[in-house]
């Protein structure tokens, strides 16, 4: 699959509370600032593919009704105009360019734009796709929103069959796509959790979506602010995958130049990431 350009956006702005817990003071009245890092990747063959969605168009609305709970302690700004949507939009493109979404998960803050690409193919671990239609726990009850996906989206589940990438266990085929685009299960932080790949020419981007949240974790210094680390414990499914998988990222990013890592909610990992790629447009 030959790769046109790529575009990292936020598609949604977060002010939690306690942002100095956070290592964040970016929104005023001590509130902290978090980004939705999402990913349009232009094609040649297969149209526009997006990595995870942010919120959607009906979030902002309203009509997913977003729980109280998590509006209070999260503060999304909840703005049409950041919607993955509006943005691809602004690129000149219509929602019917683009035909796949690959999601590391389906929290609710990861895949509220399912809904604004209704014939978009949707790919995803089938632990992740389990876990999400059964929400058998308390805590998978406040973490996935199914009037987000209620549209009945295309789903394309997967599960790993002895591909590897880098020496980790990969999904390297997706239905649909022409190659150099993959999951990286890295599960922990949900069931199902996967990293996402994307070979753009001699580099590859790897979307490590929630399996951390802070820098810190995987760039040597160790150094993530408590109120990351009391969360990410909160949200967890399985700790001891969790922490496994952030293991695997740092030893990743120590052994490989030519990976750009990153997550789904620092800030300075997309201001960077957007700088670059204004960098290589010019």
């Amino acid at each position: 699959m030959t790769i046109r350009a790529v575009h990292h956006l936020s598609c949604a702005t977060m002010c939690p509370l306690a942002g100095r817990w956070f290592g964040m003071t970016g929104a005023g009245l001590g509130r902290g600032l978090m980004v939705a890092h999402c990913v349009v990747v232009e094609t040649e063959r297969d149209g526009l593919v997006l990595i995870d969605t942010g919120f959607g168009t009906r979030d902002c609305t309203g009509e997913t009704h977003i729980a109280r709970t998590f509006r209070a302690l999260a503060g999304p700004r909840l703005d049409v105009a950041e919607t993955a949507l509006a943005q691809i939009e602004a690129l000149g493109y219509a929602a019917a360019d683009l035909r796949h979404i690959v999601v590391t998960h389906l929290d609710l803050d990861h895949a509220g734009g399912l809904s604004d690409f209704p014939d978009a193919k949707v790919h995803l671990h089938a632990r992740e796709h389990a876990a999400a239609m059964a929400r058998s726990t308390a805590k998978e009850r406040e973490r996935y929103v199914p009037a987000q996906w209620a549209h009945g989206p295309k789903w394309e589940t997967y599960e790993e069959a002895g591909d590897t990438w880098r020496g980790l266990p990969a999904i390297t085929r997706l239905r649909g796509l022409d190659a150099d685009l993959g999951l990286v299960p890295m599960h922990g932080h949900s069931r199902g959790h996967s990293a996402v790949i994307v070979k753009q020419g001699d580099r590859w981007l790897a979307h490590a979506g929630d399996a951390y949240f802070h820098h810190g974790a995987v760039d040597g210094t160790d150094h993530v602010p408590v109120g990351f680390r009391v969360f990410e414990s909160t949200v967890q499914i399985d700790k001891r995958a969790r922490l496994a998988s952030v293991a695997a990222l740092r030893q990743l990013r120590a052994s490989y130049a030519d990976v750009d890592l990153f997550c789904a909610h620092d800030p300075s990992e997309l201001a960077a990431l957007q700088a670059r790629s204004a960098a290589r447009a010019a």
